[in-house]
């Protein structure tokens, strides 16, 4: 077994669809879980039509986040099908990803308190909207709604007065997929302990929490209202985006020695003994103050020259890059996470993590609809009618 895939001889089926459970998965099959992914026959994964672009038929959304899975085609609402989903998961399943419409699951005798029941080392892993217990646990959600509705938006954008902003990414989502595989991946060593599965549960609404950690903490502390802070933090200051006469720098003056660092590589060794700067904690005082004394000197500067100045003086900072920049920056490259799989397959991201040196290999691209429907369930049988396989969330970016 390769060291960089660890999760080799583990099987997962994934039902659900967009953007949280499938992300659970990608993870999972990149560490080297065998993933069978579950569709709908009409359609599949809302996800294969989020685009345009396209790419082998499927968008962007489900080329990313579908590679090295396998795809079946099941309809829940036809009882031979459904039967041999469970049997499949009964007999050689490890764990189970499901994000679908609340109810929706249990009504088909594939629900989490059932399976486990009849298989107690399964791991089954729920992927809600609101988490259970409390007046919205049946509610629908999708990342915008709980960006908004999480406090998240809130947060975003340059003031408060300006229109609220969602997060470019899908980030809500792609964090309860996160915290779906750190569940799944948790309870599968405790049972190496105890031989025990069980029932791991997150949510959209959780995952937005706690991506709210620090800010939430901070108002129980000093009960106010937070407000955008455009590209910079409401704690350190100066840390945030400056504009040069080409494009957009990010200055992390994130401590005193810092700061006197930036001072002193623009010139204003002054600013270090002021009272108004002394310290982080003056500084966010005066924000109004110090920042438009270094947007003045940034102001004269092209990202070039301010990098070559500030990388002297051993301040950290960083232009703000496109998507297609980053795609083809060196260190992007150099990493190796933009990973190919032959001629067939587009390059996408893989895992930030590397074992040993060896990053989890991309081994083949996302699944056509279906493609190993007859190869997991070892039938010549031709999928047949539409499931009801309604996902809980996953607003398209």
């Amino acid at each position: 077994m390769s060291m960089s895939k660890p999760l080799a001889g583990y099987k997962v089926i994934e039902i659900g669809h967009s953007i949280a459970a499938p992300y659970t998965g990608f993870i999972l099959a990149e560490l080297g879980a065998e993933v069978i992914k579950v569709e709908s026959p009409k359609g599949g994964d809302y996800a294969r039509g989020w685009g345009p672009p396209f790419f082998d038929g499927a968008a962007s959304h489900f080329v990313a986040l579908n590679r090295d899975k396998s795809s079946v085609t099941v309809d829940l609402s036809d009882d031979a099908e459904r039967a041999r989903l469970r049997r499949l998961i009964l007999d050689e399943a490890d764990a189970v990803i499901c994000n679908l419409r609340a109810g929706v699951a249990d009504r088909h005798g594939i629900g989490a308190a059932e399976l486990t029941a009849a298989k107690p080392t399964l791991v089954y892993c729920e992927i809600g909207a609101f988490g259970s217990g409390g007046p919205l646990s049946d509610a629908p959600g999708y990342d915008p709604l709980m960006q908004a509705y999480g406090g998240i938006m809130s947060l975003t954008g340059e003031s408060a007065e300006r229109p609220p902003l969602r997060v470019g990414v899908s980030i809500v989502d792609m964090g309860a997929g996160f915290w779906g595989a750190i569940g799944i991946l948790a309870r599968l060593l405790a049972r190496g302990r105890d031989g025990r599965g069980g029932i791991v549960e997150t949510s959209l609404f959780e995952t937005a929490l706690a991506w709210a950690t620090v800010q939430i903490a901070s108002v129980t502390i000093a009960p106010r209202v937070l407000k955008p802070m455009g590209s910079g933090a409401s704690g350190i200051v100066p840390y945030q985006a400056f504009c040069a006469t080409d494009g957009w720098i990010v200055i992390g003056g994130g401590n005193d020695g810092l700061f006197a660092k930036l001072a002193t590589a623009l010139g204003h060794d002054e600013w270090i003994c002021d009272p108004r700067f002394r310290t982080n904690a003056d500084r966010v005082v005066n924000r109004e103050v110090l920042i438009p004394l270094i947007e003045a000197e940034m102001a004269g500067r092209s990202l070039c020259e301010a990098r070559d100045l500030l990388d002297r003086h051993g301040v950290p900072n960083a232009p703000v890059q496109r998507v297609d920049q980053v795609i083809h920056d060196a260190q992007t490259r150099a990493l190796g996470i933009l990973q190919e799989a032959g001629p067939d397959a587009l390059a996408t991201v893989g895992l930030p993590l590397r074992f040993d040196g060896e990053r989890p290999a991309y081994v083949r691209r996302a699944p056509r609809l279906g493609e190993h429907t007859r190869e997991v369930f070892h039938t010549d049988a031709e999928p047949s009618g539409e499931a009801e396989m309604q996902p809980e969330h996953g607003a398209p970016r």
